[in-house]
């Protein structure tokens, strides 16, 4: 099912809608929120409705404590049902989280293929809690996490070349993949593991220390390896990065800078993902975006 950039542009949702989803974004995406408060105020708000939907669909997966499996189960396929009705002109969503996303996904020529990819990949974590290997994790993080880069490139306004969609591909990934290392015991908690069991393997980790929070020396070379690889993914869409416009380039950077330190923090809190959050702090964030306003690129 496709999307058709050339449509009218659609006014349906309000100041309101917009604004629950900029205190959802404000509230549970610190890093994300900085560096888009450095964006123009239209796209800007475009960004908190995309935030606002991909934190909605993530929450009913993992707060267990307030919605069961076919709860959230059921909440998605609602979803992606007034998703694909919005887009369509059947109707106008009830909900103002959606109305806010399907707004900015038809106005902005957002593919509603790659929404529908990142609920798909939201119902997938109902079912499945550890992969095999890194290959099989990627193809989880293409709904996950490359969507999200993808429809971000449509509401920045960007033309999406093949190099320009590598590196979001690229930047996702490296992001998501930050995610999992930062947030391995409570993502054990909720009874999932992102970290590929092959490198469990290859390590000789017992993933079963991390329900006992040890960090051994072999758990420090897992990480070390992993924090490795998040790296040269950032690398990697650094090359596509310098193609933005001034205005998202400088956005995209600070997020990027920012938190790829957040593989700074673990480090220097040797490795302890599972006694500690690595966050940077609020002075770390406003050096960072001055150094990006004055043209470094790290």
């Amino acid at each position: 099912m496709g999307h058709e950039a050339n449509q009218a542009k659609v006014v349906w949702a309000t100041p309101s809608d917009f604004e629950t989803c900029r205190l959802l974004h404000r509230q549970y995406g610190t890093t994300y929120y900085f560096a888009t408060q450095r964006m123009p105020r239209p796209i800007r708000q475009n960004v908190h409705a995309l935030y606002g939907f991909v934190r909605k669909a993530d929450e009913w997966v993992d707060d267990k404590a307030r919605f069961s499996t076919e709860d959230a189960r059921d909440n998605l396929a609602e979803f992606r049902s007034e998703l694909i009705k919005a887009v369509e002109g059947h109707i106008i969503p009830n909900d103002p989280v959606l109305r806010a996303f399907s707004q900015t996904l038809i106005n902005c020529g957002v593919p509603l293929s790659e929404a529908l990819l990142f609920l798909e990949a939201m119902e997938s974590d109902l079912t499945k809690s550890r992969y095999a290997s890194y290959k099989e994790l990627e193809q989880y993080m293409r709904g996950s996490a490359a969507a999200v880069g993808l429809m971000m490139c449509s509401i920045l306004g960007v033309i999406i070349t093949p190099e320009v969609s590598a590196s979001a591909v690229a930047l996702g990934n490296a992001m998501q993949l930050t995610n999992f290392l930062r947030d391995v015991g409570e993502d054990w908690e909720r009874g999932r593991l992102y970290i590929p069991q092959e490198d469990f393997e290859r390590f000789q980790v017992d993933p079963t220390e991390i329900s006992v929070g040890i960090v051994s020396d072999r758990f420090v070379n897992l990480m070390q390896f992993e924090i490795s690889r998040a790296r040269s993914l950032y690398e990697k869409a650094d090359r596509g990065i310098t193609l933005l416009p001034t205005q998202a380039r400088r956005s995209v950077l600070l997020a990027r800078i920012l938190y790829s330190k957040i593989l700074d923090k673990i480090e220097a809190n040797d490795y302890d993902v599972l006694n500690a959050r690595a966050r940077t702090s609020r002075t770390e964030k406003l050096l960072a975006a001055t150094r990006v306003a004055i043209g470094y690129t790290r």
